[in-house]
């Protein structure tokens, strides 16, 4: 990992590997399994947006918590055994909607603040070399991406009540890994004197937030029903495997490229591209449902979706919000898009979907990754501009 001992490169992967393998499941098929549970469009929509929601407060709660303390590794410890231990409650949910709400609230609860603090710990072992994090963080693409084909083949031979099963099982594998990540040591400066909220006050960083909350929230239809989109218009839980699949292994390439992409290419242009991709994404699905090829193909452009829009957006957050930020800049990232980007667009989505149709949603989506694209050229500073502001 040039610099990188080998021990603590491996448990890093290993913990990307679990904690993506996790969202394997939840991705595709939880959606399907609240709908097996009797739950309507409205319900699962506001389930998965509640889900997504507590990342608004979880995040930068554990994040203060982690800065102030120093032991970042703790609370990604603690975050890990406390999901597994709260998501064993959906057994006893069942049909339940108060119950259900519950379970997502207090389960995403602890799970939301474990990855936030875990990037600022690989960022902290990555110092000095930070381009690498796409070559350890695509095992967490690897883990989903094994999640995808197993439980779809699962669902396919004993029925959607295995997702719960092997969730539950999946996090507790991950709250071992974490008993084994090496914490690593804070880095020296602070923010250039600067607090949180003058760090947020700058225009390209507010800008950069909105943006990436807008691409988030183009994702909270595909993310609550694009497997049930697929199932209504004809497709096995295996061929909607092989579909999400086929964008992870895209992404895997592009996290092998990110490294040469960065330096070469810069962040604005990257994250421009990445939006406008969403654009035609989005369009695809909506457009041509029925058409297994051109769905292979959107979902190709996962690849620059989230993964050019990550590695940039997340090298960029670690540029802004340094030192004794580190923390809460990746938990305020986490919360603005993951959690309240997903969830605005979930919720949206399961108000929508009933009464406006699939299709008609994800044209919304592609409506808002064109406005993403738009405020990420106007706010994001050009790779000269960018470096000298840090020289």
């Amino acid at each position: 990992m040039g610099g990188l001992p080998a021990v603590p490169a491996i448990r890093l992967s290993a913990f990307y590997l679990a904690f993506f393998g996790v969202l394997g499941v939840l991705s595709p098929y939880w959606g399907p399994y609240l709908k097996a549970q009797g739950f309507d469009a409205a319900a699962i929509g506001t389930l998965i947006a509640l889900m997504h929601g507590t990342k608004i407060i979880a995040p930068n709660l554990w994040g203060w918590v982690a800065d102030h303390t120093g032991h970042r590794i703790r609370v990604i410890r603690l975050a890990s055994i406390g999901a597994l231990i709260c998501f064993s409650g959906v057994f006893a949910a069942g049909g339940s909607f108060a119950a259900m709400a519950a379970v997502m609230i207090a389960f995403s609860f602890f799970w939301h603040a474990a990855m936030p603090q875990f990037e600022a710990n690989t960022m902290n072992h990555l110092t000095g070399q930070t381009h690498r994090y796409p070559r350890i963080r695509l095992w967490g693409t690897v883990g989903f991406m094994a999640s995808v084909l197993v439980v779809g083949e699962g669902i396919d031979r004993v029925g959607v009540g295995v997702v719960p099963v092997v969730l539950v099982g999946l996090f507790a594998a991950l709250s071992l890994v974490s008993l084994s990540v090496p914490q690593a040591g804070q880095a020296s400066d602070s923010a250039d004197g600067q607090g949180l909220l003058a760090v947020l006050r700058q225009p390209q960083v507010f800008g950069l937030l909105i943006a990436c909350f807008l691409l988030q929230a183009s994702h909270g239809p595909f993310y609550a029903f694009y497997s049930i989109y697929l199932q209504s218009h004809g497709y096995s839980a295996t061929a909607i495997g092989l579909l999400w699949s086929i964008g992870l292994i895209a992404e895997i390439g592009v996290f092998l490229l990110m490294p040469r992409w960065l330096p070469r290419f810069g962040p604005r242009r990257l994250l421009t591209v990445a939006m406008l991709l969403g654009v035609v994404r989005w369009l695809l699905v909506a457009r041509f449902p029925e058409v297994a090829a051109t769905q292979g193909f959107a979902q190709l452009l996962h690849a620059a979706t989230y993964g050019v829009y990550h590695a940039a957006a997340i090298s960029l957050i670690h540029r802004y919000f340094t030192g004794g930020l580190q923390g809460r800049g990746q938990a305020l990232y986490s919360s603005m898009t993951f959690g309240a980007g997903v969830s605005l667009g979930s919720f949206v989505a399961g108000s929508l979907w009933d009464s406006a149709g699939g299709a008609q949603t994800f044209y919304l989506a592609a409506a808002l990754a064109a406005v993403a694209s738009m405020v990420a050229f106007s706010v994001v500073p050009a790779r000269d501009r960018l470096y000298a502001a840090r020289a």
